[in-house]
């Protein structure tokens, strides 16, 4: 494992200072599906959005592995997933990519309101028809002059009702396969752009999620990030990092949760013993810290390959396949092990519970990655 030194520790335990202001209210706000504009001032106030970007653009200038140490802190310290994954989404949808493949104008323009978090953003992929099949897009955008006249709908766009800035991927060329798609960057208030209304889930509740509405929607020609047919090489580089940054925040969200257990096991008697003296608890609690320990060495290990500018491929897809069912297991393992109070809404545990299955499904299906790296294998 990765030896941290003083100045990553002391940036993750400076950040830790706002967890519990961060966690204030979860079960309450994940009941009423409330997004909290008065943690997101905090979230504002702590500087974490500001974590991966360079410091001319107002950001804290961190690498890619000391991002994850500070949003892994992030997972454990803050019990509010859905306020988490509303900060991976921004930094990640539109943050991550501007930097990138943004033109000096945009970047200018746009990346210090993100960085900030005076913008929140998003970004646009999945389709009502096309779900995993991102090369079905019907979302068109044609050229028109020094504009792009877009028509089409999005759907399931994580911050969607509060986003101030879209990275929305629309198809300019018809019969281009992954050549033929490009990223827009996209304003609110855009003529022609309509936001859905909030649409109900599972889990994540306090990270708002809606469709998307294009019609006539005119958009400058100098929106685009990157170049125009490059959409994927976009989409591309973007998911690497959020499948690192989301997922890594779950690891966060699992040593937490493991540490509960442990607590719970050791002072909770059943027929004159602590219940973790049974080894049917005890078993539960060490496969969650196998469970826990490998996720955080794939997503690390799968980091450091990145950065060294290996092909990650298959690296990435069992990361975040590891990940997401660990976590998934881990939640339901802990309801289990508090039993009846897990049960309960007020412990937070059946809200992980939910919160985990969303894992299982966005940044790519765990089906789609089963299938990536069977292609891979040359299956």
């Amino acid at each position: 494992m990765i030896d941290w030194n003083e100045d990553q520790i002391a940036l993750r335990e400076g950040l830790s200072a706002w967890h519990e202001a961060f966690s204030a209210d979860h079960v309450e706000n994940d009941e009423e599906s409330t997004f909290s504009w008065e943690k997101w001032k905090l979230v504002r106030e702590s500087g974490i959005l500001s974590l991966p970007f360079d410091e001319r653009w107002g950001g804290l200038g961190q690498d890619l592995l000391t991002t994850m140490y500070v949003l892994e802190g992030l997972g454990e310290g803050c019990r509010d997933g859905g306020l988490n994954f509303s900060v991976t989404t921004t930094i990640c949808s539109v943050g991550v990519p501007l930097e990138r493949f943004g033109s000096a104008a945009l970047k200018e323009k746009y990346l210090p309101r993100i960085i900030s978090g005076d913008a929140i953003g998003a970004h646009a992929i999945s389709e009502p028809a096309g779900g995993s099949d991102a090369l079905k897009m019907r979302t068109k955008a044609e050229r028109d002059g020094d504009h792009f006249i877009l028509n089409g709908s999005k759907t399931f766009v994580s911050n969607g009702p509060i986003a101030d800035l879209f990275m929305v991927y629309a198809k300019t060329h018809p019969d281009g396969g992954p050549l033929g798609v490009t990223a827009f960057l996209i304003e609110r208030d855009t003529p022609g752009f309509e936001i859905g209304n909030p649409i109900k889930k599972m889990g994540l509740r306090t990270s708002p999620l809606s469709e998307l509405f294009f019609d006539e929607c005119r958009v400058p020609a100098s929106q685009v990030c990157g170049r125009i047919g490059g959409g994927f090489l976009v989409l591309d580089y973007v998911m690497k990092r959020e499948i690192l940054y989301s997922f890594i925040t779950n690891v966060g969200e699992m040593q937490n949760r493991l540490e509960r257990c442990v607590d719970y096991a050791t002072k909770r008697t059943q027929f004159g013993k602590p219940i973790g003296t049974y080894q049917a608890i005890a078993n539960k609690i060490v496969d969650m810290k196998i469970r826990l320990e490998t996720s955080r060495k794939w997503l690390y290990d799968t980091a450091e390959r990145l950065v060294r500018g290996e092909n990650v491929t298959v690296d990435m897809a069992i990361a975040k396949l590891l990940t997401s069912e660990s976590n998934l297991a881990s939640s339901l393992a802990a309801v289990q092990i508090f039993g009846g109070n897990g049960y309960m809404a007020e412990y937070g545990l059946e809200k992980d519970v939910r919160n985990a299955v969303a894992g299982t499904i966005y940044s790519g299906t765990n089906e789609i990655q089963y299938n990536r790296i069977a292609s891979m294998l040359g299956l």
